[in-house]
């Protein structure tokens, strides 16, 4: 039974892996064939002021590569789940054998709504990031615009735990459950956007793929250790195709994330937490903070760095968020990303182990 799980696991996670790496070239060929990126290079900070520093980096160490590295790769990771995801269902209608059957892990109670999730995301970064490209030089959909629509897709997806899902409370290690009722709809709004807003660590080569892939690499042992094996599935799917993204995205980037990935994987992991806390009986969303570590300091910088500018008149960082200030204070980005990823592992291990607790 339990190498049938592990197996149920590990083979759609290869899958993906594979599918992602067979469909990169063919994405690339498209991306670089039609001049998918940014033909203007303006720049503000976070306040609405001149991104100095910002332009610091990119004249010396980013040379060129706004206006000549591909946007939307997200689209590798959210095409290579859904082929594969959708493919093993289809294999499990058209040959009912226990092989195919045991693979299949698309089920109402645990995927339907992280791969809703994820694809609704992307769907809205997609749309961004061909704004985004336009030659007219606009900045995609209007930062209110997307969270507000981050706001109703989180908002509709609360609102199916609560209502749908008879989700009402949320795991407190040492504690058990805290009821919560339908609080639990702003709860989700609120940490989806919190995600969302990490989504910037897209930012230096490599970075955003091996974080991510960390963090739904933990959620699928969290998911697999609750017995909840399709969702651990998925999520391993997910990491399976976010590594295959990565396998490209490395220095130098053959392609570039973008909203069309960040949206959706931010989106799915508030989903992927919530399903492993109280539905699973664990503490899912206790650990999401030390899983996700890299992404809320993320945020975290920006929010200081806006508050100390209004507040103070002076910034803590030199640019924001932290993973540029590193590269601006000196680190080379291939060691800013390297140790990104040693502290996603190290928090992975540490929110797996919260989240289990019992």
């Amino acid at each position: 039974m339990i190498a049938s799980g592990i197996l149920k696991i590990f083979i759609p996670a290869i899958a993906a892996f594979a599918v992602g790496i067979l469909l990169a070239p063919l994405l690339t060929h498209y991306l670089y064939k039609y001049r998918v990126w940014k033909k203007t290079t303006k720049k503000t900070a976070l306040d609405g002021t001149a991104a100095v520093e910002f332009e610091k980096l990119r004249t010396t160490i980013h040379t060129g590569t706004e206006t000549s590295t591909p946007r939307m790769g997200g689209i590798l990771i959210w095409a290579t789940v859904l082929i594969v995801t959708m493919s093993l269902w289809v294999l499990a209608q058209l040959v009912p054998i226990p092989l195919t059957q045991k693979l299949d892990f698309f089920s109402r109670s645990q995927t339907w709504v992280p791969l809703f999730a994820l694809m609704a995301g992307a769907l809205v970064g997609f749309v961004n990031d061909i704004l985004d490209i336009h030659p007219s030089g606009e900045r995609g959909i209007r930062l209110r615009t997307r969270l507000l629509f981050v706001t109703l897709i989180s908002g509709f997806i609360g609102w199916w735990f609560y209502v749908k899902l008879g989700v009402d409370s949320i795991g407190v290690p040492g504690d058990g459950t805290l009821y919560v009722g339908a609080l639990i709809v702003p709860l989700f709004i609120l940490i989806s956007i919190g995600l969302y807003a990490g989504g910037v660590i897209d930012g230096i080569d490599g970075l955003a793929g091996g974080v991510f892939s960390t963090a739904f690499m933990a959620y699928a042992g969290i998911a697999y250790f609750q017995d909840q094996i399709n969702l651990a599935a998925f999520s391993a799917t997910l990491t399976g195709a976010i590594l295959a993204f990565l396998w490209f995205n490395i220095p130098p980037a053959r392609f570039w994330m973008t909203e069309t990935g960040t949206m959706g994987l931010t989106l799915t992991l508030a989903v992927i937490a919530f399903m492993t806390d109280t539905p699973g009986n664990g503490f899912g969303i206790a650990a999401l903070p030390i899983i996700a570590f890299p992404l809320v300091i993320t945020v975290l910088s920006n929010i200081i760095q806006v508050a100390s500018k209004k507040f103070r008149g002076k910034k803590i960082f030199r640019i924001a968020p932290l993973h540029h200030h590193f590269e601006a204070i000196g680190w080379p980005a291939y060691k800013v990303t390297m140790r990104y990823w040693i502290i996603s592992i190290m928090c992975a291990t540490v929110g797996m182990t919260v989240a289990l607790l019992k």
